[in-house]
Parts: structure tokens; sequence; C-alpha cells
């Protein structure tokens, strides 16, 4: 059916554009076309407005090779705590650009 429709518009654009006439019903009938307003969603890139986060001083940077066993393991405990911390900051500045 869509075929048939396709085919009759050609044949109507030729016998009307070139002269020739071969349907009179096919010009007669002409009209202006119709204007529609069709709203269409686009996405849109938006930059991310997450606040910038300071990367802390780490606990474990100071360390010495002469500071003891202890202190180095608190030390060490200590930055894995700033690290989770430091994470779950990064990781919520993430999500907030999503």
């Amino acid at each position: 059916m869509a075929i048939y429709q396709a085919a009759s518009h050609v044949i109507r654009g030729l016998a009307c554009g070139s002269g020739l006439v071969l349907a009179l019903t096919g010009c007669a009938g002409k009209s202006e076309p119709q204007i529609q307003y069709v709203r269409v969603e686009v996405p849109v890139q938006v930059p991310c407005r997450a606040p910038e986060i300071a990367v802390p001083a780490w606990a474990a940077a100071g360390l010495r090779k002469a500071d003891s066993l202890e202190v180095k393991v608190r030390a060490l405990l200590a930055e894995r705590r700033q690290r989770l911390g430091y994470e779950k900051e990064l990781v919520a500045a993430v999500d907030a650009c999503r």
C-alpha cells in the first residue's frame, strides 16, 4: 500500500511540474502544505559543577626510617582512614555529576 501511495505522488509530481497532464484530479486537488510543530527532546551536555576536593596531608607522608614500628603502624592506620574518607568525597562528587 505504501509503495502505491509513493508511486502516485511521484506521478502527480511529474504531471504537475512538467506541464504534462496525465490526470486532472492529481493537480486540481493540490493545496498548501500544513505546518506542524513537533517538540523534540534532545539531551544537552552540561558541565559538572561539583566542588573541588582538596587532597589531605597524608599521615604517613612525614614518616622517617628512624621512627618506631608503633609510630609507623599508627600513621599507616590513620592514613587508611584518611584515604577512605577522601575516596567517599570523590565518589560523592562524581555521583553529583551524573
